[in-house]
């Protein structure tokens, strides 16, 4: 058992039910069509791209997220291709998705410089990339995001992964989040939205 299972396997939603913020204000900006979404857990973020329309793809590494993600899907009269994966062995297939999201999907430095680096490649063009990380100075809040900051990311760091998307939107804020019981409370975040072009 990995240690999502073991995080997911409550049966509350560690995160909750409804969708990121960030993400759900800036939904409208994704095309219609396939959207993969990296790190889905349980699928709050998932299944609310469902209920747009959009033919969703939760890719996690978590049996019992991917679970309880398709369990929703379900209740809300949705579907959403549970795809259990680890992205280090997650290859990108090209020009494929209207969209791609990554919300708080912290990885080591070099894992996340293979993700985001094939990111572009499997958009089509005019394709987004919606991504809320927590940055390092999130390590003195201590309300959520893995306590290492080489798991953490700065605007600095994802810009050169993202080189060839073109930047709509970029910027470190600290924001409120309010997502179940292991994001709660004042948050450092960088926030990126970026169209393929």
């Amino acid at each position: 058992m990995n240690k999502w299972d073991k995080i997911f396997g409550s049966e509350d939603f560690a995160y909750g039910t409804d969708p990121n913020d960030f993400l759900a204000e800036n939904a409208h900006l994704i095309p219609q069509g396939k959207v993969l979404c990296l790190a889905d857990g349980e699928g709050r973020n998932g299944v609310h791209l469902a209920s747009l329309g959009h033919q969703v793809i939760s890719l996690d590494s978590s049996e019992v997220g991917l679970a309880k993600a398709t369990k929703l899907a379900e209740q809300r009269g949705l579907e959403i291709e549970p795809l259990l994966q680890d992205l280090s062995d997650y290859r990108f297939p090209v020009n494929e998705f209207s969209g791609v999201v990554s919300i708080f999907c912290h990885l080591p430095p070099l894992l996340r410089n293979q993700v985001y680096s094939q990111v572009a490649q499997s958009l089509k063009p005019g394709g987004v990339l919606l991504v809320e990380a927590y940055t390092p100075a999130q390590l003195k809040n201590d309300t959520g995001g893995p306590p290492i900051e080489e798991l953490l990311a700065s605007l600095e760091s994802l810009l050169p992964e993202l080189k060839d998307l073109d930047i709509k939107l970029g910027h470190e804020i600290e924001r409120d989040v309010v997502e179940g019981r292991l994001h709660t409370g004042k948050a450092s975040v960088v926030q990126i939205i970026a169209t393929k072009k």
